[in-house]
């Protein structure tokens, strides 16, 4: 379709003697209509075969009815149209389908809106603003429920065989239960191909954290057929460990270091954060797992006496912290922080945070699903160093990765 040109533009502006965007607006509007009223005849008359005003070259037994008022809306707000009818009641339009009412992409629109963390209520004034027209909040409520098969679908679709890295957190918030005010976990599964690429593998809306759901979660993705998983990187969840041996295990676990440094942090009064944290580096910046004991005992040592939790939390999951020591620094990088998913929540926050209580789980689920594929759509890059990264795992995981690359 060939734009408009400068000169055109400008003669339309001195022709129409435009005030405000509302007459370019209310201009358009009327263009809109035109079009779509000429579209609508120039259909008809390919059904029948000949032009209004030229009956001498009709060659059917079909002819013109007179027309249908209707009223559709539209980005420009609601127009009424008169649909031409036939008279044997055969011409269905295909520009303004015979039932269809919205030439807007309304829902699209709706559901877009939504996805960005805006309610119902909040959803139907923005339209009515924009569009001139006014959608109840029920009615946005119903149009986002379309997307339902669409989320099962997604949550149910089959994943791949192995996944290098995977990434196990939740997100709580609170949801209306039968008339009561309940805490509701989100678990959050992102997952790491073995091409380097990240992947939201699935959410499950549930009760508070507990590692009992959480093997309910690592069997769902065995049955979309997950068969193994080179490294879970998790928090400090009790349980989780054991969970995650049930299901997967020749998998290895591995706590996110940042977490167990918080752990440890609570029980260090301000005055000596900053020394402990600095002796602490020595520790998670080791070359190895050796060393790294050593530096650990040195600590305990020094901070031992005055702070005995903060170190007892590190002895005590020694085994699901010392699996970082014998990488290298471009798995160290990726394991040593759930950051990836945390910064998936803070996408989820931005879009919940005008929502203080959802009235039901799907509501939560829509809008979690929804904020999960905008921030997927700009997952587009692998892993930095990803070559150097596989040859690593190949070497530490022998016979496991072979048959998939």
């Amino acid at each position: 379709m060939s734009t408009l040109s400068k000169e055109h533009i400008k003669q339309l502006v001195r022709e129409n003697n435009f005030q405000s965007v509302s007459d370019v607006n209310a201009y358009l509007k009327d263009i809109f209509k035109d079009i779509i009223q000429e579209l609508l005849e120039a259909e008809l008359e390919e059904e029948l075969g000949y032009a209004k005003d030229d009956v001498a070259n009709k060659n059917t037994d079909n002819s013109r009815n007179g027309y249908t008022p209707k009223k559709i809306k539209s980005e420009f707000g609601e127009i009424d149209i008169q649909v031409p009818r036939d008279c044997k009641g055969e011409f269905q339009p295909k520009i303004i389908p015979k039932y269809q009412r919205n030439v807007s992409g309304i829902e699209e629109k709706v559901i877009a809106l939504y996805a960005r963390g805006m309610s119902t209520r909040d959803i139907s004034q923005q339209i009515e603003e924009l569009y001139g027209f006014s959608l109840s909040p029920e009615m946005v409520s119903k149009i986002t429920d379309r997307i339902a098969p669409e989320i099962k679908e997604w949550q149910q679709r089959p994943l791949e065989p192995i996944y290098s890295f995977i990434f196990m957190d939740a997100i709580h918030y609170k949801v209306k239960d039968e008339g009561r005010i309940t805490n509701r976990a989100a678990y959050v599964v992102l997952g790491v191909t073995i091409d380097g690429y990240k992947d939201i593998l699935g959410i499950w809306i549930g009760d508070n954290e507990s590692s009992k759901f959480w093997l309910g979660v690592l069997n769902d993705l065995k049955n979309r057929g997950v068969q193994d998983v080179l490294i879970f990187c998790v928090d400090g969840l009790t349980g989780l460990k054991e969970a995650i041996n049930a299901a997967y295990p020749k998998s290895e676990v591995q706590r996110c270091i940042i977490h167990q440094l918080r752990n440890s942090f609570k029980y260090v009064p301000y005055k000596d954060l900053k020394a402990f944290s600095n002796d602490f580096k020595e520790v998670y910046h080791a070359i190895n797992e050796e060393i790294a004991l050593e530096k650990l005992y040195e600590l305990k040592e020094k901070w031992g006496k005055e702070y005995p939790f903060a170190i007892r939390s590190w002895e005590n999951n020694w085994d699901v912290i010392s699996p970082f020591f014998k990488f290298p620094e471009e798995i160290r990088k990726i394991i040593y922080t759930t950051n990836i998913i945390e910064g998936l929540h803070r996408q989820f926050r931005k879009v919940t945070k005008t929502k203080t209580i959802f009235p039901t789980d799907s509501s939560l689920e829509k809008i979690l699903y929804l904020a999960s594929m905008n921030v997927v759509k700009k997952w587009t890059q692998r892993y930095k160093n990803w070559d150097r990264v596989l040859s690593q795992l190949v070497i530490q995981y022998p016979g496991r990765l072979e048959e998939y690359i």
